[in-house]
């Protein structure tokens, strides 16, 4: 089922490009076709899985194995709940994205194709496949930006994003690299489970894990817009067509998360107790400045921008906090994250089909005109500034919680995240709610029409995901604690160890 979850997108995707030109119609109905399959795939496989059963729907295949490299997929609570969040965010991408009426051939292969690295990536045990997947993911958001892109700024947020997001990657890749080759060569294996027990039975030196943790958390966070490397995203989501901003903001910007997570913080605990405290006082520009950023915007892709970013910040301090708690919050804020900025980017993007603009003060009593669209902005605004009832007060209270007695945070970096998402982000959120759809409305937009019939069901999806996860919470945080458990385990276990004496030097000295 994971092979299929990935071979189906990728196979549509050729499809597509094999398709005639003259088809309009085609290209959308084929993506509709595969990234509803890959929904019903996900929903499978969160309803199957068990939370006590370990890793789960393996396939292993040997590809090098002189490498140690084997096409390797697996499903455990760490990915779960984001396979089945990319799913449903997949679908809805497709679904939003009537608005293209040029070169439809090309947008929905590299839309395919997005949805095949993304969900590839999440679903890899394989250290090159994990890292394979994401950057064949990546490539199509620099592609979509610059041809479908809105704005006078497209090409500038092109290239930046271009820039940050490889520069990024090939930070990451450095760390991976001597990651691998720190094991013997008789040893030397991409498999994560195996690379994990290697180094848990001889941890690198203190100073060396020290280096590479720090290569892998300023590389993946990058990818993760955390602060003070966060420029690009505001702007390149604000210049990215709506699908792409859905799909990249809501889920291929997890995967610097998925990875810490999964990859540096087993391999490398020691590296991991020294670099939590700076990554939880880095984390607080995401809460506290992009939040003040956001309350300046006049443009709501800007805002949700702003308001992506700082939320990131909150899945950083449950990373930083090194406890159960705190870590499975910050998994269920990335899984709440990708539905809100999903749902949020895709009524953006309808209200710019509409209007041409996203410029707040031109607005105000849209309301009248969008009852369905504009009760459903304001349900995504409130669970973006953590009201209860959603899913992201469900993730954000529990990486407070768990970053409360964490040595490695303290209380005032907890308070200062509490003030910052419920103070900060309760007055940019409700000003959008008041100049969006309060007040009077100017006579330009009597003739707006709301969304209606089967328009309506992508983003009734997201909104119901949301409210499940918050009012039920349980579902993920259950599949969830089993491996968040074990990763806090190595994490701290090792930390203060001893190093093996046969351990080899990864830094030159």
């Amino acid at each position: 089922m994971l092979t299929a979850l990935i071979l189906i997108p990728l196979l549509a995707a050729l499809l597509v490009a094999l398709s005639p030109r003259g088809s309009k119609a085609l290209p959308r109905w084929v993506a509709l076709g595969a990234t509803g399959a890959t929904l019903v795939i996900g929903v499978l496989l969160f309803l199957q899985f068990d939370p006590k059963g370990g890793l789960q729907f393996v396939q292993k295949i040997p590809w090098v194995p002189s490498l140690g490299l084997s096409f390797y997929l697996g499903m455990d609570g760490l990915n779960v709940g984001l396979i089945l969040m990319g799913t449903i965010v997949a679908f809805a991408a497709a679904a939003v994205s009537v608005d293209i009426q040029r070169s439809e051939k090309e947008f929905y292969t590299l839309l395919l194709v997005m949805v095949g690295g993304i969900l590839g990536a999440f679903v890899s045990q394989d250290l090159f496949l994990l890292y394979f997947f994401h950057e064949l993911a990546l490539v199509p958001t620099f592609i979509m930006i610059g041809v479908w892109g809105r704005g006078d700024r497209r090409t500038y947020a092109t290239f930046k994003i271009t820039i940050y997001l490889t520069v990024g990657a090939l930070i990451a890749l450095a760390g991976l690299i001597l990651l691998y080759l720190a094991i013997p060569g008789a040893e030397r294996t991409f498999d994560i489970g195996a690379m994990t027990s290697y180094f848990q039975k001889h941890p690198l030196p203190a100073g060396d894990q020290r280096f590479l943790f720090g290569l892998l958390l300023f590389g993946f966070g990058i990818l993760v817009s955390l602060w003070p490397f966060h420029t690009w995203a505001p702007i390149g989501y604000a210049a990215a067509p709506t699908a792409n901003a859905m799909l990249h903001a809501g889920v291929l910007k997890k995967f610097g998360l998925y990875a810490l997570i999964k990859v540096a913080l087993p391999m490398l605990p020691a590296g991991a107790q020294n670099w939590m405290p700076t990554l939880a006082l880095l984390c607080l520009g995401n809460l506290l400045y992009c939040g003040w950023v956001a309350m300046r915007q006049k443009d709501l892709n800007l805002l949700i921008g702003n308001s992506s970013v700082a939320h990131m910040g909150f899945c950083f301090l449950g990373i930083a906090s090194l406890s159960l708690v705190g870590i499975t919050g910050a998994i269920v804020v990335m899984v709440a994250h990708g539905l809100l900025a999903a749902l949020s980017f895709g009524l953006s993007g309808y209200l710019y089909s509409q209007t041409g603009s996203l410029t707040i003060p031109r607005f105000g009593g849209l309301l009248q005109k969008l009852p369905f669209a504009g009760t459903l902005l304001i349900m995504a605004l409130f669970a973006g500034c953590g009201v209860p009832g959603f899913a992201n007060f469900a993730g954000e209270i529990m990486v407070l919680f768990g970053s409360w007695k964490s040595p490695s945070v303290g209380h005032w970096p907890v308070v200062a995240a509490a003030w910052g998402a419920l103070v900060i982000g309760g007055v940019y959120m409700l000003r959008a709610i008041r100049g969006l759809l309060h007040g009077p409305m100017p006579t330009q937009w009597d003739s707006l029409v709301d969304l209606s019939g089967a328009r309506r069901w992508p983003y009734l999806m997201l909104v119901a995901a949301l409210l499940t996860f918050g009012v039920a919470p349980g579902l993920l945080t259950e599949a969830i604690r089993p491996a968040a458990e074990q990763i806090v385990k190595l994490a701290t276990a090792n930390a203060q160890k001893p190093v093996a004496a046969a351990a080899a030097p990864v830094v030159p000295h």
